[in-house]
Parts: structure tokens; C-alpha cells; sequence
């Protein structure tokens, strides 16, 4: 019978210790992009809001950084950067093509270095 309550009790414990372990699936990434205006702003946060599961997504002008939340089990900061790259703009890790960067509004030519 002790061996029984014994048992019990240790299983318990077990599964009392998996319920409380929860993983995020949810992950803050800061991102350089290169852009220069409120138009950047409204491209670059459109093109990060097209990638399945992106949460957040803000572009600051001034620091020229893409701050993110993103649910890493539907996708990555690379996949939100080959958008952000699609739509004209560079990142440190993605280039955008030479089509798409002539495509943006000449106030939104950056320095491309």
C-alpha cells in the first residue's frame, strides 16, 4: 500500500511540474532596415504583416530598426526580412533587388552601402 501512495504521489508531482513548464512560442526580434520616411514606415510594416505570424510589427524612422513579435512556430526573422527585402528595402542579412529598390518613391531612396 505504501509502495502504491508512494507511486501515486511521484506521478503526481510529475505531471504537477509539466503543466507549470510553458514555453513562448512568441519572440521579440529587432531588425535594421534601411528606409527614410512615413512611407518607408507604412511599406516596411505592411510587408512584415504579410508573413503568417507575425504578432507586431513597428519601423522607427529614426533608428531605422523593425522591432517584431513573431510566433517562431509559424515563422522567423529571415522570412520577415525576404519580405522586407521584396518590397524594396535592405536589411543586414537580406538585400532587396535592384527592380525592386527603383520601384520605391524618390524619398524613399536610401543610401544603399
Amino acid at each position: 500500500m505504501k509502495k502504491l501512495i508512494l507511486i501515486f504521489f511521484i506521478s503526481h508531482l510529475s505531471f504537477s511540474s509539466n503543466a507549470q513548464e510553458k514555453k513562448s512560442k512568441n519572440a521579440k526580434h529587432n531588425i535594421e532596415v534601411n528606409g527614410n520616411c512615413e512611407l518607408c514606415k507604412k511599406r516596411i510594416e505592411k510587408a512584415a504583416f504579410s508573413v503568417p505570424g507575425v504578432k507586431s510589427a513597428t519601423w522607427n524612422p529614426d533608428e531605422k530598426v523593425l522591432h517584431l513579435i513573431v510566433n517562431e512556430e509559424k515563422t522567423s526573422d529571415l522570412e520577415v526580412q525576404k519580405a522586407v527585402a521584396k518590397a524594396g528595402h535592405d536589411t543586414k542579412e537580406v538585400k532587396a533587388t535592384d527592380e525592386a529598390y527603383k520601384n520605391l518613391h524618390s524619398c524613399c531612396s536610401y543610401d544603399r552601402n
